[in-house]
This record gives C-alpha cells, sequence and structure tokens, in this order.
C-alpha cells in the first residue's frame, strides 16, 4: 500500500480565480439567475458556433426539456443507446415517451446507426446520440436517418463540450444539444447543464419552460432597470442555473483548450504504455474530428489475469479511483423490467457493460500521478 494520497477518479481543478469570481457574485448580492447566467450563455454560444445557449441546472434537465420543447410525450418512442448514463434514458421517460434502447459499435463504443434505422416504427419521434467519452457520433448517417423519417435529433453532448465533427462544433448540428457542467466533467460549475439550438422558437419554449413557464425571469422583473410584470405560459419547470454556478463556469471556459491539451498529454502516454496489456484500448478518433477526451476506458479482455471488478479492487489498493462507464442500461432492474430487455438483445452494449473501467484522465493529474497509474494497470494486468 502506498503512502502518497488518493487518486480521486474525476477530481475538478477549482483555482483562486474560481473563488474569486464567486465571491464577485457574491458581493454583487444577485446569487440567482442573473447577468453571469446570461454571460455564461453568450460565451457558450459563442464557443459552440450555436445561434442560442440556454443555462439550466443540470444536463439531465437540458435533455427533459429539449424533448418536452419538441412535442415528446406519451405514445411517442426515442431511440436512444444502451451504452449511456441512466439520465439519457430517465429524461425520456420523464416526458411520457417510451425509451427504445439500441446497441452501440464495439469499438467506438457509440450508437450504431443501424441499429437505429432498424428501431423506427411510426412512434419513433426522436433520436438521442450520446458523444460517448468525447467521440462524436457519426452524425452524417444520423442526421440521414432523421431526415428520412422527419425525425428530431437530440445530442446528449454530457461528454463533449470540445468535440467537433467534421469541422463543426457539436452543439451546432442538430435541432438541440445538451451539455453538462457537473463536477466530473471537463469543465465544471458543481452542477449544471446547458441546450445549444439554432432554431430561435425552442430556444424561446426552453428559456420559459426551464423557470416555470413564466414569460420573463427574475433578472428581467428585478433587475435596476424596474419591475416588469410576468405571464404563465406554460407550467413550466424549476431548471434554472444560478450566477453562483455560472461564475465558475466563466472562469473555466477560458481553460478549455489548455485542458484539453494536457488530458491528449496523458491519452499519449497511456495509449503507448498499455499496448502490450490483455485489453482493448480506446478507438482511433476519426478523421477530421476532435475527441472530448472526457474518459479514458479500458476493455479487460476474457485472458486478462484479472477480472474487470477485481481490476478495479486492486487500483482502489494502492490508492487509484475508477469507474465504469457504463453497465448498460438494459440491464438494470428498472429498464429490464419495464421494458422487457434481456442482457442478450443489446450484445456489444452487454459485453462493454461487463468489461469495461475507466482510469483517471483530468487536466489535474500531475506527471507523477499518470507514473502511478500507469505502474497500477501495468502490475495489476501482469505487464512486462
Amino acid at each position: 500500500m502506498t503512502d502518497e494520497p488518493y487518486i480521486i477518479f474525476g477530481s475538478p481543478i477549482i483555482t483562486q480565480a474560481e473563488i474569486q469570481s464567486v465571491v464577485s457574485t457574491m458581493d454583487s448580492c444577485w446569487i440567482g439567475t442573473g447577468p453571469r447566467v446570461h454571460e455564461f450563455q453568450a460565451k457558450m454560444a459563442a464557443y459552440t458556433q450555436a445561434k442560442h445557449a440556454l443555462a439550466v441546472g443540470s444536463c439531465t434537465a437540458a435533455l427533459h426539456l429539449s424533448m418536452v420543447v419538441s412535442g415528446v410525450g406519451p405514445g411517442d418512442e426515442v431511440i436512444t443507446t444502451a451504452m449511456t448514463f441512466c439520465a439519457t434514458a430517465n429524461a425520456i421517460v420523464h416526458t411520457g415517451a417510451t425509451p427504445v434502447l439500441v446497441d452501440c459499435q464495439r469499438d467506438t463504443l457509440n450508437i450504431d446507426p443501424r441499429a437505429i434505422e432498424a428501431a423506427i416504427t411510426p412512434r419513433t419521434k426522436a433520436i438521442v446520440p450520446v458523444h460517448f467519452a468525447g467521440r462524436p457520433c457519426d452524425m452524417d448517417a444520423i442526421g440521414a436517418i432523421a431526415k428520412k423519417h422527419g425525425l428530431l435529433v437530440i445530442e446528449d453532448a454530457a461528454h463533449a463540450i470540445e468535440t467537433e465533427y467534421k469541422g463543426k462544433k457539436v452543439g451546432s448540428i442538430s435541432d438541440l444539444t445538451c451539455f453538462s457542467f457537473y463536477v466530473t466533467k471537463n469543465i465544471t460549475t458543481g452542477e449544471g447543464g446547458m441546450v445549444t439550438t439554432n432554431n430561435p422558437e425552442l430556444a424561446k419554449k426552453i428559456q420559459t419552460y426551464g423557470l416555470h413557464g413564466m414569460s420573463a425571469d427574475a433578472w428581467s422583473r428585478f433587475s435596476d432597470k424596474g419591475y416588469k410584470h410576468y405571464a404563465v405560459v406554460f407550467p413550466g419547470f424549476k431548471y434554472n442555473l444560478t450566477d453562483l454556478a455560472a461564475s465558475i463556469g466563466l472562469v473555466q471556459m477560458d481553460r478549455i483548450e489548455p485542458w484539453l491539451r494536457r488530458r491528449n498529454e496523458v491519452w499519449a502516454r497511456y495509449e503507448a504504455a498499455f499496448a502490450d496489456l490483455p485489453v482493448e484500448r480506446p478507438a482511433t478518433p476519426e478523421p477530421n474530428t476532435v475527441h472530448a477526451r472526457h474518459l479514458y476506458t479500458l476493455l479487460i479482455r476474457d485472458d486478462a489475469p484479472v477480472d474487470r471488478d477485481t481490476f478495479m479492487g486492486e487500483l482502489h489498493r494502492r490508492k487509484i479511483g475508477t469507474g465504469v462507464h457504463y453497465r448498460a442500461l438494459h440491464v438494470h432492474p428498472y429498464y429490464r423490467d419495464r421494458f422487457g430487455y434481456h442482457p442478450e438483445q443489446l450484445p456489444n452494449a452487454n459485453w462493454i457493460g461487463e468489461h469495461t473501467v475507466s482510469i483517471p484522465l483530468t487536466q489535474k493529474l500531475t506527471d507523477r500521478e499518470v507514473d502511478r497509474v500507469i505502474t497500477a494497470v501495468r502490475d495489476v494486468l501482469g505487464g512486462r
């Protein structure tokens, strides 16, 4: 057992700059949804090259709102991947629609466009591709399927703030795109999310539905420009982001590119160090794309000296945190029992869910910590 400190999986960087930004916001006494949120939205729209960016309390809220404003509801079906976090499917369930889980590709871990096509029925309303680990899905194929069948595309970009696909930023490609600023993400606001869109009607609905269905937010009603009456036009939700959270995000956005460069450096070291081990490493990024490098996942092969769970236990014993992204959704009791899935139905997602492990990959990692991770992985998996 090493005497060195535990390497926490997904630990964020919070510097004095973020702290001072929060203090300044607190000193202003405007800590709810106000000027910092509006500034954060403008910065995010510019970064993603989208016409509109709407801040909300989480990516889950972003997904739910995106479906609600698009008219997804009871009787509809929404196709998404089984290789994702439960929030993706939960947001569909919360609209009253049915999540239709399809298989992912074995190499990219992204949704398989052929599986999307095969799952379409007259009830299908939307497709929710998930850019797994920050790798862009095949948006040309998905877009063509959506156009052919008249379907919405709502991208789950929780891992993908830096991601680009064929010269386009994720966030400006489809009808709606949903981002996460959860504590483990590439940039964070603690909790938080964002919806980007080029559709002004959808943008206006998200802004309204995300704050009780009111026609004006608190900044508009109570600022020094004078009180303005509001009207409730929809029984909306309490999904707004606060200025306290936005003040952190504004600082972190200025570091997106240098932090991505650092994660690329760590990624390259992992690739070189694990090439001879009994694992499947992440596939090479596709041409003319930018991978956001949110997760570095290893698939522990059946010929490895230990299985996935034992591997995780051994790294924990060496004070290195790991994660599982993800156990396939269709094997979880709720989706299995309610919608009748069985493990063999989606074989790639099922196999990946039993073999995948994510090792630390953040800009916070020091060279010494990367050395520790590499040494531990090689030691446990029998590297020579």
